[in-house]
């Protein structure tokens, strides 16, 4: 093993001892209650909340995945950073303070205030583990190339054993810790992130002394592409299809956010609603500057390490930027390339470790508020809920690591962009219905859930990422009869449409008390928990 294998593998060591810790002394402090796992007692300030938002929101898609997709694509590349960012616009107007407001837990508080609890709690349920796999999955790809690139690439056993290895880990942080330790380790995450991106971007920007056309052109040139690496089309501008595939991701993106399970439940960790938006408003300074941050990293990959090394070291570019940071340090061999190295695998694993805590927390909780509250009919039992809750920690890491190992071969970027579209097509229909529509019904909900998740995974299923293709998931067998990458374009709205059509043709009639009692509740706080 080489020194800058050996130093990342020293750091992040102790990045999870540390971290470790951190979740081995809440839980001695944990009173064993609902809101303390599922919300950290409610006593996080906004500052605090926003750096745990930001570390939730900047995931290994966002250190790895764009950075590679600019390194391979340039120009179309940006699309993710753009909607990545957009979609707290969003989140800041339309979710953060009325969910607040209206939910206790998960997402299906907020369409249980004024509908029938049951069915609307397990469709709800359902839908935010779907998304929250998803989203595991991609980290776990993530962590499968990262430790390829760090332990030279020996075989696909190593990759394997790291993937379960982050899966055990999240595991232990969400079953014992809970969502206060999560959100302390999400904290750390962001610092170290933020700052190690600073630092590359700044190394970055000194190797071509401060001149931004300098880089563009350099990268350009070593792309292979030419000026063509600059303009759009590179990967979304050679037929119709690709046009309406990167509209499509657009509308994932820039949509998705405002129903990801773990973002959604960021907002129940502060005491008050003004809390959350303030909250909402830290994160878009942080995430705002990561994002602009990643665009030099991404140009820099391709202009510094080059596109055709990029892809020869992972097919989907994940690890361009911890190449990017082994050159910048004077390459390999030398000491400042190294440690340099070593540093960004070791916050690119750290980034990993906590994202995935984050995401299973959010989907055990769903499991165990919505989905067994809803089918056991034990909602005042909130320790045997808790106890559920770790429970399907397990089941989900398990679930996660062999999709991870599945999908290993795909840009995490990418693999986001999925579940920005499940999340898109099936939670954010019903949110803004229930919390906008005066004349919702229960079956309203359930059909906007079922109507945009189904066609959405369905639709998946049929298209290039699964089969067909050389890059597809099953490249040996041919099902593709969806020619689209990203399903957002068809599956949100049809989301929308079933949740109009559930309502329109439900002999139930819509509770305007219940209603009146919500909009009162969304936009005051009274009456919020």
């Amino acid at each position: 093993m080489t020194g800058d294998q050996t130093l990342a593998l020293l750091l992040f060591t102790g990045f999870v001892a540390v971290t470790l810790g951190i979740t081995t002394w809440v839980s001695r402090r944990r009173r064993g209650s609902a809101e303390e796992f599922y919300a950290g007692g409610r006593l996080f300030s906004p500052m605090e909340n926003g750096f745990a938002i930001a570390g939730d929101y900047m995931s290994a898609a966002s250190f790895l995945g764009i950075a590679g997709l600019i390194a391979l694509y340039g120009y179309d590349g940006l699309l993710y950073c753009v909607g990545f960012l957009v979609a707290w616009l969003v989140v800041l107007f339309l979710v953060a303070e009325l969910v607040r407001n209206c939910g206790r837990f998960t997402l299906a508080d907020v369409l249980a205030a004024r509908m029938s609890e049951r069915p609307v709690r397990i469709a709800a349920g359902t839908s935010s583990v779907t998304v929250s796999v998803l989203y595991l999955v991609a980290q776990m790809v993530g962590a499968g190339s990262l430790v390829a690139l760090l332990l030279g690439r020996t075989s696909g056993a190593a990759q394997a054993w790291t993937v379960i290895g982050v899966g055990a880990l999240m595991v232990i942080y969400v079953s014992l810790g809970g969502m206060r330790a999560t959100t302390w380790i999400q904290i750390v995450k962001a610092v170290l992130l933020l700052g190690g991106t600073v630092v590359l971007t700044v190394l970055v920007l000194l190797r071509f002394h401060g001149d931004v056309d300098r880089l563009l052109l350099t990268a350009a040139e070593r792309s292979g592409h030419g000026t063509a690496f600059l303009a759009p089309g590179l990967k979304y501008g050679g037929d119709w299809t690709a046009r309406v595939d990167f509209i499509s991701l657009g509308l994932a993106l820039v949509l998705g956010t405002a129903g990801l399970p773990h973002i959604l439940s960021r907002f129940y960790t502060v005491p008050t609603a003004r809390a959350a938006r303030r909250s909402v408003v830290w994160s878009i300074g942080l995430i705002g500057s990561f994002y602009l941050m990643t665009i030099v990293l991404g140009f820099g990959a391709a202009a510094v390490v080059g596109t055709g090394a990029v892809r020869g070291s992972n097919a989907a570019g994940n690890t361009a930027v911890p190449l990017l940071a082994l050159d910048l340090g004077g390459g390999a061999g030398s000491t400042g390339g190294t440690v340099l190295f070593a540093v960004v695998a070791a916050v690119a694993f750290a980034t990993i470790l906590a994202v995935v805590a984050g995401i299973t927390l959010a989907s055990s909780a769903s499991v165990a508020h919505d989905l067994y509250a809803s089918l056991r009919r034990r909602h005042g039992e909130a320790r045997s809920e808790v106890a559920v809750a770790r429970w399907a920690a397990v089941g989900i890491g398990v679930v996660a690591i062999a999709l991870g190992l599945l999908a290993r071969d795909l840009n995490v970027a990418f693999l986001v962009g999925l579940a920005f579209a499940v999340a898109a097509s099936a939670n954010l229909p019903v949110l803004l219905y229930s919390l906008f529509w005066r004349g919702f019904t229960t079956r309203g909900a359930v059909w906007a859930v079922y109507g945009g998740l189904f066609p959405a995974i369905g639709l998946v299923l049929l298209s290039p990422v699964v089969s067909g293709d050389p890059d597809s998931l099953f490249p040996a067998v041919d099902f593709q009869y969806f020619p689209l990458e990203n399903p957002g374009i068809v599956s949100i709205p049809l989301g929308f449409l079933a949740g109009w059509l559930g309502t329109v043709t439900s002999d139930e009639v819509a509770d305007e008390a219940k209603y009146a009692e919500t909009e009162v509740r969304s936009l005051t706080g009274a009456g919020a928990v």
